[in-house]
């Protein structure tokens, strides 16, 4: 096991304006004015039949909503068909906490032995281990009884957190926290985080882990 564990300034500039006179409005600028905001003149200075361009704008608008709902199915068409669609871990939520579960006592079991009895971890890893998680553990069981009988290491670990970062149909990834509680025969007890990526497959009526990742 590998040990562990985001200005502006406002300036403000004061003009000096003499007073307010009535400029003389020149001749033609109101009925141009009104032609302007009628929409009735043209870039020539001649007239456009009234509505044209509530018609043009009318039009423009309809292209944009048009294009504009192609893009949404569109874009809702390749989420549904990107992998995350595939991914329940938000949605599911009892499958989720049936995973959860079922992944933190298992590592909870397989990781805490006491010198004088480390079959009963053994055995618990034959319920709760599968695949390459099985054959790491064997591996590392093998390595680490005879150091735990000669020292007199008793190591108890618990899963303090742990998410599900994947959930499609009979997979899951999960991302677990661990606090690993070791004491030498006898002396002070010393605790260590560790944090693992692991893997499970819904096997029979419980999560199996499959894989186990140092992070």
């Amino acid at each position: 096991m590998t040990r562990l564990l985001r200005t502006t300034a406002d300036g403000d500039a004061e003009t000096g304006e003499g007073p307010e006179t009535d400029a003389p409005e020149a001749p033609g600028a109101a009925e141009a004015e009104a032609a302007a905001e009628d929409g009735t003149a043209d870039e020539a200075g001649g007239r456009r039949p009234p509505g044209t361009w509530r018609k043009t704008a009318l039009a423009a608008a309809l292209a944009v909503l048009l294009l504009g709902g192609s893009g949404f199915h569109y874009a809702a068409h390749q989420l549904r068909s990107t992998p995350s669609a595939r991914n329940h871990a938000l949605t599911d939520t009892e499958t989720t906490t049936r995973v959860s579960g079922d992944v933190a006592e298992g590592l909870a079991r397989v990781f805490s032995y006491t010198p004088a009895d480390t079959d009963a971890a053994e055995r618990s890893s034959r319920t709760v281990l599968a695949g390459r998680a099985a054959r790491q553990y064997g591996d590392l069981l093998a390595q680490v009884r005879a150091h735990l009988v000669e020292q007199r290491i008793t190591l108890s670990t618990q899963a303090v957190r742990t998410g599900v970062i994947e959930l499609d149909g009979d997979g899951a990834r999960l991302l677990v926290f661990l606090d690993q509680t070791s004491r030498r025969d006898g002396a002070a007890a010393t605790t260590a985080a560790a944090q693992l990526t692991v893997t499970a497959k819904y096997r029979g009526d419980r999560w199996l882990i499959v894989d186990i990742k140092a992070r």
